[in-house]
Order: C-alpha cells, then structure tokens, then sequence
C-alpha cells in the first residue's frame, strides 16, 4: 500500500510540477498571454479538485472541506468570467498562489497520510494542512473579489 502512495504522489507532484514550470518558462521568455492568465488557473483547478474528489472518495479528507474549497474555485472562475465579459483579465493573485501552493503541500500530506503515520506518528499532518487551504482558500476569493470590485460596476450595464 506504502508504494501506491509513493507512485500516486510522484504523479501527482509530477503534474503539479509541469504546470508551474509551464508558467516559469512563460514568465522567463515574457511570453505572458492573456490567453495563458486564463488557462493557468483553469489547469491548477482541474488537477487539485479531481485529487481532492478522490481524497474524498478514499475517505482522506471531509467532503464538507472539499465541497468549500471546489466551491471557491467555481466562485472564483465565475468572477473572472464575468470580468472576461467586460473586458477585464483577472489574473493570479499572491494569494491564489499561495492556496495553491498549499493545496499541493495537502493533497501530498493526505496521499501520504498513512505512510506518514507509520513512519512517525504525524498522520494529523495532512489534515492540518487542509484546514491551511481552506483558510487560504476564503482569504484568496475575498481578495479577488475585493479587488473585482474596485475594477468594476457590477450595477452597471455594459
């Protein structure tokens, strides 16, 4: 069982990794699109929720986290088309980096959570570590859509 955790968190730290480095090499050769400010965090959002619904599904971690953190990125998304809408481009935030950032950490912890247990009696580590997402998680959508607001008027027709 120990060694399906190792492979299932290779794979998993192995696309996590492709994306950022997707992002690193667009940054480095400044080819930043806004085509690409949408695509990243629709890439990010589909490997953590199918992770995290598999989490659920293992009985990993608390449906009712999940349900939040998918919850927010469906928020987040909608914001984000609306601003699309009016011609606005939302781009990743510190703080949605950071959630997603923790969001791997997470996933990992909870993947690993028996083995972790195992090793060195720590198998809470990864459910501290979701209840850090979830925090992360309302933080960062208030931030967006704080920051939503002050570049549009919602009552406004366009």
């Amino acid at each position: 069982k120990q060694w399906r955790e190792v492979i299932a968190v290779a794979i998993f730290l192995t696309a996590a990794a492709t994306d950022w480095l997707d992002g690193y090499v667009a940054r480095a050769r400044n080819q930043i699109t806004d085509l690409g400010k949408l695509l990243d965090p629709i890439a990010d959002k589909l490997l953590t929720v199918s992770a995290f619904i598999a989490l659920v599904e293992l009985q990993l971690a608390p449906a009712w986290m999940i349900v939040m953190i998918v919850g927010r990125e469906f928020a987040v998304s909608g914001m984000r088309s609306i601003a699309a809408a009016k011609g606005l481009v939302i781009a990743a935030s510190g703080w949605g980096k950071l959630k997603t950032a923790s969001q791997v950490v997470a996933i990992t912890l909870l993947i690993l959570s028996d083995s972790i247990e195992s090793w060195f009696r720590l198998g809470y580590l990864g459910k501290v570590a979701l209840w850090v997402v979830l925090v992360l998680s309302v933080w960062s959508m208030t931030h967006y859509f704080m920051s939503f607001a002050k570049q549009v008027d919602l009552g406004r027709a366009s």
